[in-house]
This record gives C-alpha cells, sequence and structure tokens, in this order.
C-alpha cells in the first residue's frame, strides 16, 4: 500500500494560520496585521476615515467617534485597519492606548502613550515625532527637505555649531507659532532628529527625567516629580497642538472593558471618558476613536455625572448620539474572510490551492454564516477545521479501513490549540520586547502568575508555599512588588522590579532593605539597567542590600522574561481564547516554562552578593531605527 499526498497537504499538516491567531493584539496594530477584508464592518472604519477628512479640510475641529461590539467581533481588527490606512494616507498621525496600569495617574500614562506612539513610524518611513520636526523646521526656514534629509545632517549641525542651532531653530519656530508657551516641547521635538538624542528626547516628552547632566547638555528641564501629574494633561495638549499643524491626531482607546477602578471610584471606561471629554473640549483639532462592549456603554458611561455632555462628545457625530455598532459577519463576509487569510497563507507558501477556500467547502462556510457569528468564533473554527482532503490511498484490498487509519493517525498528531495561542504570543512578545522590557507592571504580572504556578514546588531550596501581596501597603507606597513565602514562613523574599524611572531606584531599594517593616528574610530588586552613579542614595541603599542584608540585585535578561511574558498573556487572554486556568497551568508545568526558567531560579537561589552582569548602560527605552542616509548637504544658514 502506499499513500499519495500533495505539498500543499503536507503544508496544511505542519502549518496552521488560523491557529492562535483570533485576538488581534498591539504588535498587529503598529506592524503586520491579519488579513483584512475593508468590506466588512466598513460603515465602522469609513466613520473614522470621513472624520479625519472633515478635519483636514477645516470642516470640524474635534470629533468624537465610540465603536461599540460583543467579544470577538472585531473592535480591533477594525482599529488595526484605520491605523494601517492613516499611514498609508499621510496626512494623521495615530495614537493608541490600550493599557490603563494606574488609573489615579491616567494623565500621565496617557502623556507616556502619546509619546511612544509618535514612535511609531509614520507614512515617511521615520517616526512620527521626526515628522513633525522636519515639519516645523521647513515652515519657520521656507524649506522643504525631507526628515531623512534632516536626520543625515544633525550630527555634523552639532559638530559644527554645537547645541546653540536647535536654541536657534527653536527661536524662529516660536516666532511663526507664537501660540506654542512651552518652547521646551519644541526643542524636545527638534531634538528627535538626532540619532543620538532621539531617546533622550522621546524619554523626556513622556514626562520622565532625564540624567541631571543630559538635560542640562539638551537644554531642558527635568519635571518635578510633585508637578508631573498635574502637569501631564498640558503638556500634552501642547504636543497634540503642535502636531495639528501639519497632520491630524486620531487618538484611539482601546480595551476599556476591564473592571479596574480609580480611588474616585470610577471604573477604567468612565476614567477615559472623562480624560475624551476635556480633551474635545481643549484640543485645536483631532479625531478622539474610543472601542468597548455595548453593555460598557449602557451600565458606565451612561452613569456619568452629566453623562449628556460625556455622550455628545464620544459619539459627535452620530444624528442620535449613539455608538457606531458592528454588525456579525453574514455568509459573504466569512467566505471573503476565509479566502483572504488563505491567499495570503498560500501565497506566502509559494502554492496554489485546488480552490480559493481549500480545504474547506464553500457550503459549509456560508451554512455557519446563518449563525451570525463573530470574526473570532470564524476564525476559531477554521483553526479546528484546518485540515487536508483525504489522502489517496493505493490499496485495493482494504481502502476503507487504510483511510480510516489514516484519518486517526493525523488526527492524534493534532497540536493542542494552547500551544498555538502560546507561540503567537510569544512571536508577538519577540516583536516588541524592547518596549515590553520598560513595562514594569507587565513584567511582574509574568514573574506573579510563574511563582503561582510553582506553589508547592520546590525549586532552589525553596518550597513555594503562596505568593502575596505586600504590607502595610501605606509603608510600601507601591514601591515592592510581591513577596514569595516558602519553606514554612522561614523565606519571605521581597521582589521589586523597577526599570524607568531612575528616581523609584533609592525609593525602591529603601523598602527591600527594611526587613523588619515588611516581614522580610529577602530583599531582592530585578533590573536591567545599571543604576546611575549620581543615584547617590540608590547606591547607598544597594551596598546595604547586598553586603549587609544578604539581599539580591537579578538581572533581567530579554531571553528569560520572553517565555514568561507569552504565557502571561496566554493567561490575560484566556476569555478570548476560551482556555481556563487550570489548562494554562498545566500547560506551564507540561513545558517547565517556569521551574527551569534562569530568571525564576535566580530569584529563589541564594544571592551571590555582587552586581549582575550584562547590564546596560542606557536607562532610556527602545533602541531606535537606522535613518535613511542621504548625500545631500543643507547649508543651515540661521
Amino acid at each position: 500500500m502506499t499513500v499519495t499526498t500533495s505539498p500543499i497537504d503536507d503544508l496544511i499538516r505542519n502549518e496552521n494560520p488560523f491557529a492562535g491567531h483570533i485576538v488581534v493584539r498591539p504588535p498587529q496594530i503598529w506592524g503586520k496585521s491579519f488579513p483584512d477584508v475593508p468590506s466588512i464592518n466598513a460603515h465602522a472604519s469609513n466613520a473614522v476615515f470621513d472624520a479625519v477628512d472633515k478635519v483636514r479640510k477645516g470642516k470640524r475641529e474635534t470629533v468624537g467617534i465610540t465603536i461599540t461590539a460583543e467579544k470577538g467581533l472585531g473592535k480591533s481588527h477594525i482599529i488595526s485597519r484605520i491605523r494601517h490606512g492613516l499611514q498609508t494616507e499621510g496626512s494623521s498621525l495615530f495614537i493608541y492606548m490600550s493599557k490603563y496600569d494606574n488609573l489615579n495617574q491616567i494623565k500621565s500614562l496617557f502623556l507616556q502613550s502619546v509619546a511612544s506612539s509618535l514612535r511609531a513610524f509614520g507614512s515617511q518611513k521615520v517616526m512620527q515625532w521626526q515628522e513633525i520636526a522636519a515639519a516645523l523646521i521647513n515652515e519657520a526656514k521656507q524649506w522643504n527637505y525631507t526628515p531623512q534629509q534632516y536626520i543625515s545632517q544633525y550630527k555634523s549641525w552639532l559638530n559644527k555649531y554645537s547645541t546653540k542651532f536647535i536654541e536657534d531653530l527653536t527661536k524662529l519656530i516660536l516666532k511663526v507659532k507664537p501660540e506654542i508657551t512651552n518652547p521646551y516641547i519644541v526643542k524636545a521635538i527638534l531634538w528627535t532628529l538626532s540619532p543620538d538624542h532621539i531617546n533622550y528626547a522621546s524619554y523626556w516628552l513622556s514626562g520622565l527625567e532625564l540624567e541631571q547632566l543630559q538635560a542640562d547638555a539638551m537644554g531642558l528641564p527635568n519635571p518635578k516629580s510633585e508637578d508631573r501629574e498635574a502637569e501631564a494633561l498640558s503638556n500634552v495638549r501642547q504636543i497634540l497642538d503642535i502636531t495639528s499643524y501639519y497632520r491630524v491626531p486620531v487618538i484611539c482607546f482601546d480595551e476599556l472593558d476591564i473592571a479596574d477602578a480609580a480611588d474616585n471610584g470610577f471604573l477604567a471606561a468612565q476614567v477615559i471618558a472623562n480624560l475624551v471629554k476635556d480633551l474635545y473640549n481643549s484640543l485645536k483639532q483631532g479625531v478622539l476613536l474610543l472601542a468597548m462592549y455595548p453593555r460598557t456603554w449602557e451600565d458606565q458611561i451612561k452613569a456619568l455625572p452629566e453623562a449628556e455632555a460625556v455622550v455628545d462628545r464620544l459619539a459627535s457625530e452620530q444624528a442620535d448620539r449613539q455608538p457606531i455598532a458592528l454588525k456579525y459577519l453574514n455568509s459573504d463576509d466569512i467566505v471573503a474572510l476565509v479566502s483572504q487569510w488563505l491567499q495570503d497563507f498560500y501565497e506566502e507558501h509559494q502554492q496554489i490551492p485546488p480552490h480559493p477556500l481549500y480545504p474547506f467547502d464553500e457550503p459549509k462556510l456560508r451554512e455557519l454564516g446563518k449563525s451570525r457569528p463573530t470574526v473570532r468564533s470564524v476564525l476559531k473554527w477554521c483553526a479546528e477545521n484546518f485540515v487536508p482532503n483525504q489522502p489517496i490511498i493505493d490499496d485495493p484490498t482494504n481502502s476503507t479501513k487504510s483511510t480510516t487509519n489514516t484519518t486517526s493517525a493525523w488526527t492524534s498528531t493534532t497540536i493542542h490549540p494552547l500551544k498555538a495561542y502560546f507561540d503567537n504570543e510569544l512571536a508577538n512578545v519577540e516583536a516588541s520586547i524592547n518596549s515590553l522590557m520598560q513595562e514594569e507592571a507587565t513584567i511582574t504580572n509574568a514573574l506573579q502568575l510563574a511563582f503561582n504556578s510553582l506553589i508547592g514546588e520546590t525549586v532552589e531550596g525553596v518550597t513555594i508555599e503562596s505568593i502575596e501581596e505586600v504590607e502595610p501597603s501605606a509603608a510600601n507606597n507601591g514601591f515592592m512588588d510581591f513577596k514569595i513565602i516558602g519553606n514554612k514562613r522561614k523565606v519571605r523574599i521581597g521582589v521589586d522590579v523597577v526599570q524607568q524611572d531612575r528616581n523609584a531606584i533609592g525609593a525602591a531599594l529603601g523598602r527591600l532593605i527594611d526587613y523588619k517593616t515588611f516581614n522580610l528574610t529577602r530583599g531582592c530588586l530585578v533590573r536591567s539597567k545599571i543604576i546611575s552613579p549620581n543615584a547617590v542614595l540608590a547606591r547607598k541603599h544597594l551596598r546595604i542590600l547586598l553586603k549587609e542584608k544578604g539581599g539580591e540585585w537579578v538581572g533581567l535578561q530579554s531571553q528569560d522574561i520572553k517565555p514568561l511574558l507569552a504565557i502571561y498573556f496566554v493567561w490575560y487572554n484566556r476569555e478570548s481564547y476560551e482556555l481556563t486556568k487550570e489548562q494554562i497551568l498545566e500547560f506551564i508545568e507540561q513545558k517547565q516554562l517556569a521551574i527551569n526558567n534562569p530568571l525564576i531560579r535566580e530569584i529563589l537561589s541564594d544571592p551571590s552578593g555582587q552586581v549582575p552582569d550584562n547590564l546596560t548602560d542606557d536607562e532610556l527605552p527602545i533602541s531606535i531605527p537606522q535613518p535613511i542616509a542621504t548625500a545631500d548637504n543643507i547649508d543651515l544658514n540661521l
């Protein structure tokens, strides 16, 4: 007997384009997204594009649009479509926010989201910050150079004129834009054109503090910690007003349907709704876009004080002041969606299928449309049914038995769907690891999940009993993240992840060495970056931690945290993936993601008393893309 299979069926057995790809994550918003069918829910994306066009033409100043849809119906697919459409069109700037780690400091978080979003590439293949910087110079000097040309010249200008040329450019810009009240924001935007200074400039524009020597060298004042939240919204307005001279800012708030609440009792959607109301009233121009469940709109937005005023701004384009509702899929939508996914899949692997929907049958897909499914449920169905047609069995004596055995053998090798979700999340983590390394709360959550999965296990001599919050909370003030309890409470390790704010290091280390107040036997700092020589208090506390208290500094390495972040994102999206907590914990155990992770083992092992190796000497966020070189020489005549 011989079994004849085709290359395309072998491909289908080994790769499933639908597996793990049912939730749109931020990397798909910014980078390569899932295959899109523009006709599906075109009324929603077209409403945003039309609003941008009205603002650009001066017919409207500010527009608020809210999109509502049940879970899995495609809200984030629409946002991804909008982002990529605006990037191609080139007259807008896209700003995206989907994480709300501290609702009590939402203005500072929003400023950081604005600064981070403007680092993304725009239509000119440079950062959106750099597009705005070039536009400011071009208007002030009556030039018409590209951002790439300025980027290539900046180093030589600095060598020739020192920083005086940035001071002079700032003054020229303020002469033509006298309504700009914060000259330092202009100066920082100009610094984004310098490859050596872009990280420092965007860090400062995020509202965060630079080393004093670096701030002095760039002529930028450091923010005062106590004023940071108060100043954040003012700086956001100034930044958005500056960008709106040249581009229409489109500001999107996603993932609002969470149960987190601020100290004033408002839930995330309500906090953002109030923020959007304020932005609507104060911005020079822009489009404000929100995405949420219908129930969130009804139960939370309409329950706000002065709800009518909020609704008028969040759905300003709708005659009835109602959100734009996404529609369920019909049969034509499903055929178009599946066909697009399969077309991309087969083109990527240079295969020509027997028909565009292979291995699915069009009647079966159309039958699915009768139940009005969501995008997510269709993609999940495709993932579960993506199998080749029966192979041709050359066995004239017992073809029925052979066919049955072959089918059974294929089924037995089917990959568990959780692995597909993990692999997809791991790919997303790989694509955005530089920015994820700055997200202390996300790293902390990933570590807590890993340690919780090890309760009852003995690792590095520690039998883990529980993972606890840090008490007393008032004394901790949110600095230490959690405690690991083990060996009948004889081991009590306080863990703190500190990546971004260098001023927080001293305070965090102060808690980690206060064993008496927090009932610790060991303090553990998790950090990938050096501590500045100028951080005197932090270095004093570090010496006490390592040399006197028997504590530890564990170096945070990206290769160690990647799998923990990936499984945490699976955990975070488990309802969308239709997975249980038990399935995820079982997967962590089977793959030994926690018990064999070097970072986990290092936190639990006996402290070395030494500063870790492989620390980075840059306290600032992500590395930057290389600028495009140009041979043009711009004569800077100020």
